[in-house]
């Protein structure tokens, strides 16, 4: 009780409850989509050591496993544009269900083409055929996941989705390594790739929200370039694309980690499981510490800062001599690069209208995925030409150069604040 004269105490409002990391999860929906997810990617990685070791093991070429790529790029350059309009034009989760059955019946056609040893154009074609199903399947799913979960939850959800793939990352390869040691047999994985696949259908069929689209628009030159044009016209949309190309593009420095451990650091084959694992293993461990922080307060500064870090990170890789060391600045790469991929694709969902989200996706997925296959390239002939410690190194300076233009060019980004908001 206040006497007289005297000034009435103030009661501090309680304080906030710390929000629970796993919260998100509880949501059913965004549970089975997150478990489908994990599974078809676990399995993609395991049938992508399999699908290396089976065409060297049988052609002993190399440029056999360098058709891999360009048999999994195509299809992203020719389809990804219709792609996206069909992601906005049509039920997003039938598209889902639709493609990853495709994936999984080009998973049993490569279980027996390598059972029966049929020509190595077989495995191409069916790696075309689940190239071609991933092109759709990606728009799809990325517009998918914002109707799952509430605005002020969606960059949880991105944390935890992005976590999950780089899990299947780090023990995928190994699951896949594991199963070939023991079988002697690549089918088995492909076997195994086809149940994850069907496993994920499963799950995905479970899934209750759907998309209703509220306006179907026709197939035109016009709607199909409305992603890119979207894309261009939103700065901060455009500033974090890019920012994210070209540091994919310069700092592809795991294109070159099989020189690396065997010409500098000296590791051997183990030493280089243990690099490879290094940069999925940061991003692991990043996206643990982000789903239980609250959202980014200032996602903008912390993108640029995120990316600046990966090259410094990749600047001193490329000069290291000392394995420890080189693993550390790998395991930096990697969440380093967490950061700026949950903040992308967080940006680019949150920002981009319902109706055109699936083309803005496509988009985006044609921007990093292409620059993920050039980006090893180029890494690759510069090497070739410069040695590749240059070639590790000056990728880095480029990366940190970028990042200050897309700082000055888009002052938006720094600006750009909650995550949530």
């Amino acid at each position: 009780m206040t006497s007289p004269g005297s000034a009435p105490k103030t009661l501090k409002a309680p304080a906030a409850p710390a929000e629970n990391p796993y919260a998100v999860l509880r949501n059913r929906d965004l549970l089975l989509y997150l478990t489908g997810r994990f599974l078809a990617s676990l399995g993609q990685q395991m049938l992508t050591v399999a699908v290396g070791w089976e065409l060297y093991d049988r052609t002993n070429s190399a440029l056999a496993l360098g058709l891999v790529g360009l048999t999994q790029m195509v299809p992203m350059v020719l389809f990804t544009l219709p792609a996206g309009h069909l992601a906005d034009n049509h039920d997003r989760k039938r598209i889902i269900l639709a493609m990853t059955f495709i994936i999984a019946c080009a998973s049993v056609g490569l279980a027996v083409i390598s059972s029966r040893q049929a020509d190595v154009f077989w495995i191409y074609f069916c790696l075309f055929a689940a190239g071609t199903a991933r092109t759709f399947l990606w728009p799809a799913s990325s517009a998918f996941l914002p109707h799952l979960v509430s605005r002020q939850q969606f960059s949880k959800a991105v944390t935890w989705s992005s976590g999950s793939f780089q899990l299947s990352s780090v023990i995928g390869p190994a699951i896949g390594g594991a199963i070939i040691a023991w079988t002697h047999l690549p089918a088995a994985v492909y076997a195994a790739n086809a149940a994850a696949s069907f496993l994920c259908l499963l799950l995905m069929s479970l899934v209750r929200r759907r998309h209703v689209v509220a306006v179907k628009e026709r197939m035109t030159l016009r709607s199909l370039v409305v992603g890119f044009r979207f894309v261009f016209a939103s700065r901060i949309i455009l500033g974090t694309i890019t920012l994210d190309l070209f540091a994919v593009l310069l700092g592809g420095a795991t294109a070159l980690l099989p020189v690396y451990a065997k010409d500098i650091l000296h590791a051997g084959p183990a030493g280089l499981g243990f690099l490879e694992a290094a940069l999925p293993s940061g991003s692991l461990l990043c996206a643990l510490i982000l789903a239980h922080r609250p959202p980014l307060q200032h996602a903008g500064r912390t993108l640029l800062w995120a990316v600046s870090i990966f090259g410094l990170a990749t600047i001193a890789f490329g000069i290291s001599r000392w394995f420890w060391l080189s693993l550390v600045m790998l395991f930096v790469c990697g969440a380093a690069d967490n950061i700026s991929v949950v903040v992308r694709h967080t940006l680019v969902q949150l920002l981009t209208p319902d109706d055109k989200r699936g083309r803005v996706s496509a988009v985006n997925s044609l921007f990093i995925g292409t620059s993920n296959e050039l980006g090893g390239f180029e890494s690759g002939m510069v090497a070739h030409l410069l040695g590749p410690i240059f070639a590790v190194v000056s990728g880095g300076v480029g990366t940190i150069l970028v990042v200050m233009l897309v700082a000055w060019i888009w002052p938006e980004i720094r600006k750009y604040g909650r995550l949530d908001a």
